[in-house]
């Protein structure tokens, strides 16, 4: 059996390696807390879990879906988009539901990346991007994404030969795993980049709706000439606590909406339909979950900020995610510094080179972690230092 070399070459995705590690230790009878991976807690909202269940009983919805959504859907979205970002869409056109925004992060590379084609990617970054790219036969040129420039890319210093070749220009704001977040002003620098260069750019913002201290994320096709060069994915798994349930959306450009329409009509047959009307209900519903959600997600973050400088950790308050990026004391590499926090105090965080080289130094933190588990987090982590103290 000989397999492709796309697989030989493929590396383990990091979460999965993390969720392994977690098990081992688990199998010898170990408690051990994860703030490693950012999968919202909270209960998804009564009302839509009751639509679900409703939608579940009909016959209609056991049949295979449309890989396009209901048109319900879709219009919906549109609504959504309107009403929070002041962003008109055509809903037949310029949405499309996605299997969660995961897969069509993963598939819009095979709408533009032939072989050796590059695409512009942030580092750190979700591993996603790359994957993608080097999926679709490509190549990544890496965007560093420095403390010093707020994580955001310095687009003049990319090579002009590169931007030229480049098909595709990721970015994502609210950051994942900076936390770092973004203005009209980038954004509209952003396209003006794509026009010089002919670039399709794909902002993946899924955090825009979690956001503290009164901030509120704006979305990349509020820029003036957005929806001439590009999309934004987006998912309900963090506005409504929906991860289980796979439900996500690319809205923008309608070249590239039906381009990746077209892969997925060919590769998928769409969200279970009594998921989308579930997501109907999300999106319509009562929007009050969205504001008890960041409540108790700034909650957590407060905490975990004052642990992390109690124990010699540096991080910016984030005003946005699900994240807290920290930089690790000198001495360690981040794999080190992960690998210390697992053994000694039972506490799983994030590596930062596990999301490219210019995330060593780093660690990220999740907030998606029970109440209680992160009280008794923090207590570990305390004492953990504590003890390294004496």
């Amino acid at each position: 059996m000989r397999m492709a070399k796309r697989i030989q070459e493929l590396p383990p995705y990091l979460f999965v390696e993390i969720s392994r590690k977690i098990a081992q230790k688990r199998a010898k009878g170990e408690d051990v807390i994860s703030l490693a991976i950012g999968d919202p807690d909270i209960p998804t909202p009564h009302h839509v879990i009751e639509r679900l269940c409703q939608a579940a009983r009909d016959p209609a919805n056991h049949r295979y879906p449309e890989s396009e959504g209901l048109p319900e859907l879709r219009r919906a979205i549109a609504d959504w988009y309107e009403a929070r970002f002041g962003v008109t869409l055509d809903p037949d056109r310029e949405v499309l539901p996605l299997i969660g925004a995961k897969e069509g992060i993963a598939h819009i590379a095979l709408c533009f990346i032939d072989h050796g084609d590059i695409a512009l990617v942030p580092d750190p970054a979700y591993p996603v991007y790359r994957m993608g790219t080097m999926f679709a036969g490509g190549f990544s040129h890496y965007m560093p994404l420095t403390e010093e420039n707020e994580f955001l890319p310095d687009l003049d210093a990319i090579p002009q030969d590169i931007a030229r070749k480049a098909k595709i220009l990721w970015i994502s704001y609210p950051n994942n795993p900076t936390a770092a977040v973004a203005g009209l002003d980038f954004f509209d620098r952003v396209v003006a980049f794509a026009k010089r260069y002919d670039l399709a750019v794909c902002h993946d913002g899924p955090y825009t709706e979690v956001a503290f201290d009164g901030y509120r994320p704006v979305s990349f096709l509020q820029a003036t000439g957005a929806r001439d060069v590009g999309v934004e994915f987006h998912s309900l798994s963090n506005p409504y606590n929906m991860p289980g349930w796979g439900v996500g959306m690319v809205v923008g450009n309608a070249t590239i909406v039906d381009a990746l329409a077209r892969v997925k009509s060919n590769l998928d047959s769409g969200i279970p339909q009594a998921i989308q009307h579930a997501a109907i209900e999300a999106l319509t519903g009562p929007q009050d979950c969205i504001e008890e959600h960041n409540a108790i997600y700034q909650r957590r973050r407060d905490l975990l900020l004052q642990t992390l400088g109690e124990i010699g950790l540096k991080a910016r308050p984030p005003l946005a995610s699900l994240y807290i990026w920290a930089r690790i004391p000198q001495g360690y590499s981040s794999l080190d510094f992960t690998a210390k926090l697992l053994e000694e105090a039972g506490v799983v965080v994030t590596p930062g080179v596990g999301y490219g080289k210019h995330g060593e130094g780093y660690i990220r933190l999740s907030l998606t972690v029970p109440d209680e588990r992160l009280k008794e987090a923090v207590r570990r982590l305390r004492a953990w230092h504590a003890k390294a103290l004496t």
